[in-house]
């Protein structure tokens, strides 16, 4: 078999950002010297990263905000350069990496795409022969004569996208930025990537859609503060993140201030499949069972328990109270458990997050303990999507 090319080679790259407290010029001249390394605070972004993306992948970049993502995409497109480390590409680079860049403001959105194209390697032939496909792409109409000074986000993004996209790069980096347009135009931003990818062409995606990575990427890295967590299979890759998601939930409710003193409280909530444990995986079909410990300081004769269980992008997917189920209640007075069976559930693949709340018996809320516990159902190959069902698929020949 004929090896693939590689496209890019990140080897033990770091990058050093040095962030200043002296913002002024006066500030700057008076902590000149060995008193300005107090104002001045290191931050590595990048420590000894090392991929390898050969040529006609689609590469996921996903992490924490913070993790580096960015700064990678950059140190690949040649925008920054490293601290240490080195960074080698080939072919036709375009790269779209924030609102705006590399569009002048005072130039008309025709002089930009001129500009552009030229910085990309397009000679002003080829970029006339191309300029119909991209006004057409683009979808700006007369507006492609005005300052793009006074475009919103959204034209910015239609135009950036549709010069990066008609320049045949051999390499596409995508920072997030399609989350700024409307869906229509994100789903004709999609369905061009892939059309790139049926060509053969090399993607870097940084996105914080874990589902668009699972379904779009070939490979994922995993960033953690600078540092490459993991790097592979997407399915992985995803859930691996996820985990981190939740190890920082749970440090941040870790420190976070007490909630004001009430009467009642949820004071914590666990859930796993009835035939199993807590935390273990709720595989679709098995029954999930979540139990709430509760309390309260005096006798609470009308009460409710609730229950509402998201996504991890926070999308309500299923709920319910005791109030619904129908359920007689004796006084809450002191700690109390109690227990939700939901049977045959048919959760899709993905992490969820179980919020639990004591209402008094006309709703109001006594206590809320948003994201009390989590479980995770395990990857389904046949389907993606937050609910489970076995698909079929029959030709039923011409008709």
């Amino acid at each position: 078999m004929t090896e693939v090319p590689t496209i890019a080679v990140v080897d033990s790259v770091s990058k050093r950002f040095v962030i200043r407290r002296d913002n002024s010029l006066k500030e700057r001249l008076v902590t000149l010297g060995r008193l300005g390394r107090r104002h001045r605070e290191e931050f590595w972004a990048l420590r000894d990263v090392s991929i390898s993306i050969p040529a006609g992948t689609t590469v996921g970049l996903i992490g924490h905000n913070g993790s580096g993502k960015s700064t990678l995409l950059k140190v690949i497109g040649g925008i920054i350069d490293p601290t240490s480390g080195s960074v080698k590409r080939r072919g036709r680079i375009a790269a779209l990496l924030e609102l705006g860049a590399g569009f002048h403001p005072d130039l008309t959105g025709r002089e930009n795409v001129y500009l552009n194209a030229s910085i990309l390697g397009l000679s002003r032939t080829e970029t006339d022969e191309r300029f119909d496909d991209i006004l057409a792409f683009a979808g700006i109409g007369d507006f492609i004569d005005t300052q793009v000074k006074f475009y919103s986000s959204g034209m910015y993004v239609r135009l950036a996208f549709a010069v990066a996209v008609h320049t045949d790069p051999d390499l596409l980096l995508v920072d997030e930025v399609l989350s700024v347009g409307d869906e229509a135009f994100q789903r004709k931003c999609l369905d061009k990537i892939r059309s790139f990818q049926a060509e053969g062409r090399t993607i870097i995606l940084v996105s914080h859609s874990l589902g668009q990575v699972s379904e779009m990427c070939d490979h994922v890295v995993l960033l953690n503060k600078g540092n490459v967590e993991f790097e592979g299979d997407p399915v992985e890759a995803v859930a691996r993140f996820r985990d981190l998601l939740e190890d920082q939930r749970l440090e941040d409710a870790s420190v976070a201030p007490p909630a004001p003193e009430t009467l009642g409280r949820v004071r914590a909530a666990t859930a796993g499949p009835v035939d199993g444990k807590p935390g273990d995986p709720v595989a679709p079909g098995s029954d999930l069972r979540i139990t709430v410990d509760l309390t309260h300081q005096a006798v609470m004769t009308d009460w409710v328990c609730a229950i509402q269980i998201d996504t991890a992008l926070g999308h309500a997917t299923y709920g319910t109270t005791s109030k619904r189920l129908g359920a007689e209640l004796t006084p809450l007075s002191g700690d109390r458990r109690v227990e939700f069976i939901l049977k045959d559930v048919q959760f899709g693949t993905g992490k969820y997050f179980v919020n639990v709340s004591l209402m008094d018996s006309i709703g109001r809320h006594i206590h809320d303990r948003p994201q009390s516990c989590a479980f995770d159902v395990p990857d389904y190959d046949l389907a993606v999507g937050i609910v489970h069902a076995v698909p079929e698929f029959r030709d039923l020949g011409e008709r």
